[in-house]
């Protein structure tokens, strides 16, 4: 079995494939960077026997990070429970994807890695938009190239940074009011935030489309809340939300 994780600024994503690359068992724990290596390593054991995965049958391991506070400790807790030192996705790591970025260390191993995957399941060119913490917009040319993208803030980062930054407005829960012309406070902040979303990105994918030429690229989606973009309206050709872990594997096969 190979072990994979995905640590994002709201959750890390841990997915555990067979070895002929099917991912068998996945969960999710929150992203702390106070918890300590033990308090990860207590986590994480009680996943797995949870999941009734034995330890022993772990062979290998994969890591991507945008915390780097937590790259140390991951790597600390995976050599502790499975006796395997991780591949940490970095700079020098094959992808199988070219990079073509102004300046490639500012490039978040996240966005990478679920390029990966869409690549190695749906082919290229695709515009790949990511709904986690952020909202990524990421551009792979048929010459499996990535070209670039775009980033602005997640649905529940907007959503927070309303309550946060006002002095009346709630922090409201994620759900499509009926009617763009919401009449309460409570309404109109999801319809803002939900609606608004949709036209952000009708908006980029059709400019990305225009800019680069790629009119006929797939416009996929991942994320826990790209659903809820496609129920207002069908803009994604395809939704996958194990993409960023289908990725690590990918990218762990590539380096052995």
């Amino acid at each position: 079995m190979i072990f994979a994780v995905d640590i994002g600024n709201t959750n890390i994503k841990i997915g555990v494939f067979s070895d002929k690359g099917k991912l068998a068992n996945s969960f999710k724990m929150s992203t702390d960077v106070k918890r300590t290596s033990d308090e990860y390593v207590a986590l994480l054991l009680q996943l797995l026997t949870h999941a009734k995965i034995d330890v022993k049958d772990v062979r290998g391991a994969i890591v991507s990070s945008v915390i780097p506070q937590l790259d140390y400790t991951f790597t600390n807790v995976i050599q502790y429970v499975f006796g395997v030192k991780p591949l940490v996705v970095g700079v020098g790591t094959k992808t199988g994807i070219a990079i073509r970025y102004e300046f490639p260390r500012e490039l978040g191993s996240d966005r990478i890695i679920t390029c990966v995957a869409a690549e190695k399941q749906y082919g290229a060119p695709f515009i790949l938009v990511d709904f986690g913490t952020a909202t990524t917009f990421n551009v792979v040319n048929e010459r499996k190239e990535f070209i670039g993208g775009a980033i602005t803030l997640g649905l529940k980062s907007t959503m927070e940074s309303l309550a946060r930054c006002t002095a009346k407005l709630p922090n409201v829960e994620l759900e499509t009011p009926s009617k763009v012309a919401a009449q309460s406070t409570r309404k109109a902040i999801q319809s803002g935030v939900i609606f608004g979303t949709v036209g952000e990105v009708k908006y980029i994918i059709e400019r990305i489309k225009k800019e680069t030429g790629l009119t006929n690229a797939k416009v996929i989606a991942t994320g826990g809340l790209s659903e809820l973009i496609y129920d207002v309206e069908p803009i994604f050709d395809c939704i996958d939300r194990e993409l960023s872990l289908k990725g690590l594997y990918e990218i762990y096969a590539l380096n052995q």
